[in-house]
């Protein structure tokens, strides 16, 4: 199983989410560390090649946890956050680069 390493303030991001937000992120980031897909997720070539995003759909919103996979030996969550709009907002999608 691969390790996970936080970047920024994603882990702080991720613990405040509201309600079953962080259990449900929790499980999701559990899946991609032993080698599987998220339930939900897509690729973010934007950011840069190998990043994907995992969608988390709650009562009480869409969240967004957005990690690399790629490495042998760890994945690297780089950001997370509530999604208010459709599309990724930039400013979100900066701070994952």
């Amino acid at each position: 199983m691969k390790l996970s390493q936080w970047l920024g303030s994603s882990r702080t991001d991720v613990r405040a989410f509201p309600d079953e937000a962080p259990i449900d992120a929790g499980w999701q980031l559990e899946l991609v560390q032993r080698g599987l897909d998220p339930d939900d997720w897509k690729p973010m070539p934007t950011i840069a090649p190998g990043v994907r995003e995992i969608r988390i759909r709650e009562a009480s919103g869409a969240f967004r946890i957005v990690y690399l996979a790629t490495l042998e030996d760890r994945i690297l969550v780089l950001h997370a956050f509530q999604k208010k709009t459709q599309a990724t907002p930039k400013k979100e999608i900066e701070l994952a680069i």
